[in-house]
């Protein structure tokens, strides 16, 4: 963790991050999307950051060692009035980096964002219910489990379950 720098996702960085997801995404099957499979164009992405940018409830980070990027993570709050005290939250950890505290530190800092700067109420997430380890992850951060989707994933014709964890910042 002692080269691992953590900032804000800028439109600059939109080619990198395509890059980063297509390979994340087939080193295993806890994300939405398998290899090369993060279908955005650069500009795509880079209007994604900007919105990103512009929204005061909202962030994309990205860990970086060096000039790699090997975590990237975003809190996405919901722009509705009756939804706006909650928030999504997203992380990948690229797997040579797992078990070293990046994803720990990534989902310090969204959490720090979404009580201070967001002003978030509760942090919601998906993960795929065999994650075992992102699970304890959560936990330990506070997050409780409140549900289940069945069928959630479809890989290779199997079928995975999710879980649904949330975490409130209010009590």
């Amino acid at each position: 963790m002692e080269n691992i720098l953590i900032r804000k996702a800028t439109e600059a960085d939109a080619e990198a991050i395509i890059k980063y997801l297509n390979i994340v995404g087939g080193e295993s099957d806890n994300l939405l999307f398998g290899k090369n499979e993060f279908y955005m164009t650069v500009e795509e992405e880079q209007e994604f950051i900007k919105e990103f940018n512009g929204s005061l409830n909202s962030v994309m980070l990205l860990a970086k060692d060096n000039d790699a990027i090997v975590s990237v993570g975003s809190l996405s709050g919901f722009g509705r009035k009756r939804i706006s005290h909650r928030g999504e939250l997203a992380i990948s950890v690229k797997k040579e980096y797992w078990n070293k505290g990046v994803g720990s530190a990534m989902l310090k800092e969204l959490i720090q964002f979404g009580k201070e700067k967001a002003k978030l109420s509760v942090i919601q997430l998906t993960v795929k219910a065999d994650n075992e380890r992102a699970i304890h992850t959560y936990k330990k951060f506070g997050f409780k489990q409140i549900g289940y989707y069945e069928k959630f994933f479809l890989i290779d014709g199997k079928y995975f379950d999710a879980c649904l964890m949330n975490l409130y910042l209010d009590q």
